[in-house]
């Protein structure tokens, strides 16, 4: 398709997430962040909304046996509609769809039902769809970043060390794992996951990216989640220990390393700021400051 779209600005979304106690366990279903572009199908004679069903139902289905999968539904069409999603590496095949399956409610719900591009991350998987022929941003472009502040001058007690360690093991992890991988170190844990088909030391090398950008926007944060367009960074830090409970994740495949749900943190309702880069090159350019939260 010659045509090119752009976005007149970047989205920016503010929400409360209510967060899991220490009994709960993690709703992989809940929503991060959510973007969408601003403009629509172009034609009014319901092609594209055809595909974008079609779209929904192939990915639904495929995530019944897969953790990772993308399709086009409508393919050679000039109604064509691209999409895919990524659940976590350590989701069995029936959370895996049941987070997927939730995809076209929460496109309707933030973004409407013809928005040209829509990205939605939930804690276990995330979703998007494009026309075909968007434009397209670096694997490594900065989509959401998420900060939390402990009380007492941050981790201490030699907290960032334990973090670095950690952070080790996860970038030499998501090679030798298939893209998934969660350590820990101490108390400090990280997972850390790359798109499906962003392997080898394509995937490490964004997941580098992704550690350095933590630690450079969160510092002593205690916990901090960075997630660029290709994979993502979380970590969390427990001064005192975490029970079993709260840290374990189903799946774990990799020796002493410990494989953990994505803790968010606390037992209350915590503000996000969410910011979705979808735009063409021209905006980028006047983009250029980086949107954060952080909480203490």
């Amino acid at each position: 398709m010659d045509t090119q779209f752009s976005i007149s600005q970047v989205q920016i979304f503010i929400f409360s997430i209510l967060l899991c106690s220490s009994s709960a366990s993690t709703d992989y279903t809940n929503l991060v962040y959510r973007g969408c572009a601003n403009q629509k199908f172009p034609e009014p004679s319901g092609l594209y909304t055809q595909n974008l069903k079609s779209l929904f139902n192939s990915l639904n289905t495929q995530s019944q046996t897969t953790n990772f999968s993308k399709t086009t539904a409508g393919d050679g069409t000039e109604t064509a509609i691209f999409g895919l999603y990524q659940c976590r590496g350590d989701l069995n095949s029936v959370d895996c769809n049941n987070c997927v399956s939730q995809f076209p409610k929460f496109a309707r719900k933030y973004c409407g039902s013809n928005s040209i591009a829509v990205r939605i991350q939930l804690v276990g998987c995330y979703m998007r769809y494009e026309i075909v022929g968007y434009q397209q941003i670096s694997s490594t472009e900065l989509l959401y970043k998420y900060c939390k502040k402990g009380g007492g001058g941050g981790g201490g007690g030699g907290f960032e060390g334990k973090r670095d360690k950690a952070f080790e093991e996860v970038e030499s992890g998501v090679v030798s794992g298939g893209g998934f991988y969660a350590a820990s170190y101490a108390a400090v844990y990280v997972v850390g996951q790359c798109e499906g088909d962003l392997v080898g030391s394509e995937c490490g090398e964004c997941v580098k990216t992704g550690l350095e950008r933590v630690k450079a926007e969160c510092g002593d944060a205690v916990s901090g989640q960075v997630y660029l367009n290709q994979c993502y960074i979380s970590y969390t830090y427990y001064p005192n220990g975490v029970d079993g409970e709260k840290a374990s994740s189903p799946g774990t495949r990799h020796g002493t390393a410990k494989t953990v749900a994505i803790v968010l943190g606390g037992t209350a309702a915590a503000g996000f700021v969410a910011v979705i880069l979808l735009f063409t090159k021209s905006v980028f350019k006047k983009k250029s400051s980086k949107f954060h939260h952080y909480e203490g």
